[in-house]
């Protein structure tokens, strides 16, 4: 009987760091099938190579595209790129098995209705990853610090989806990774829950130059972040009834303190003069939150001071 098919979709920091982990650990339970745009021609003859706490490796030779439409069509495709290319969702999507769905990998709000659009909301699962890793050359990821994955099933309507068959088959195929997986019921609360970390420390790390731990160590920038924290519970609760609680944020706040000084994914697209993750990461939260009646002035002022670096108007 032939392995599935799992499709990496977005072979940067996340895609390249759980991709490489699954094709070295699970090859003889799944296929694994890499698309790519940057550092395409350097991993197709090269390879791909992972620094890790978990453990360095180089996988010589992997299944590598650049183009969605020369993939296989597989079971699973995780979404891992940035949200500033969902324009091209349509182009990166492979074609699905008759079974087949999609994991959306990605930061912020509303990132499953946009791909549910392409392939229906029974075909979409979403998932947050607790992750710090960066890309430092061509076909060359480095992982510091995490690395925990929660999966959930999408519904339209937002509502708790339970745990499915499908996505503890997809726990299992990270089993022997080293890699937590927990599947869990709520999606949409993971997503407020990754935005009480995202919202402040992205941004402030852009917005004010320094890197997590000298936010932490700064009180000012620390109140500051703490604010956008609670900020973010806030409008949690309005927009969706999810409760995040005051143990939950310090629990953020601990475990950033515990961290190794880092650069956001958002610091580094800013410093490289990439498109920031705004939309998603931002404006979808501000946007809820206001049709709630619930004030946000810490996230609305952060948010400015972004679109200021990005040199919008």
């Amino acid at each position: 009987m032939s392995r599935p098919r799992l499709a990496i979709l977005g072979t940067g920091a996340l895609g390249g760091f759980y991709g490489g982990l699954l094709a070295r650990h699970a090859a003889d339970r799944v296929e694994v099938h890499f698309l790519m745009r940057s550092g395409y021609e350097q991993v197709r003859t090269h390879g791909l190579r992972v620094d890790s706490k978990l453990g360095d490796f180089y996988l010589p030779q992997v299944n590598v595209y650049n183009d969605a439409r020369q993939m296989p069509p597989v079971d699973v495709a995780l979404l891992c790129t940035k949200t500033t290319a969902n324009g091209a969702l349509a182009q990166m999507l492979p074609a699905l098995t008759p079974k087949g769905f999609v994991v959306v990998l990605q930061n912020g709000l509303g990132v499953e209705a946009q791909v549910a659009r392409l392939v229906s909301a029974e075909r979409v699962a979403g998932g947050v990853c607790f992750l710090c890793a960066n890309v430092v050359g061509p076909g060359h990821v480095v992982h510091s610090d995490y690395g925990k994955i929660k999966l959930f099933d999408y519904r339209a309507d937002d509502e708790p989806a339970g745990v499915t068959p499908r996505l503890t088959w997809l726990q299992g195929l990270f089993a022997p990774t080293g890699i937590t997986v927990e599947c869990a019921p709520d999606l949409l609360l993971a997503r407020w829950q990754k935005l009480v970390w995202n919202i402040p420390f992205n941004g402030l790390t852009v917005a004010t130059g320094v890197l997590t731990d000298r936010i932490m160590a700064d009180a000012g920038l620390r109140r500051r972040a703490e604010a956008l924290m609670h900020e973010v519970a806030a409008a949690a609760r309005a927009t969706c009834g999810r409760e995040i609680t005051p143990a939950f944020i310090a629990e953020m706040l601990e475990h950033t303190e515990q961290m190794t000084p880092y650069k956001p994914s958002m610091l580094l697209d800013y410093l490289a003069g990439r498109e920031m993750e705004l939309e998603t990461m931002y404006a979808e939260p501000i946007r809820r939150a206001r049709a709630a009646g619930c004030a946000v002035p810490e996230m609305e002022r952060l948010y400015g001071e972004l679109r200021a670096k990005a040199g919008e108007s």
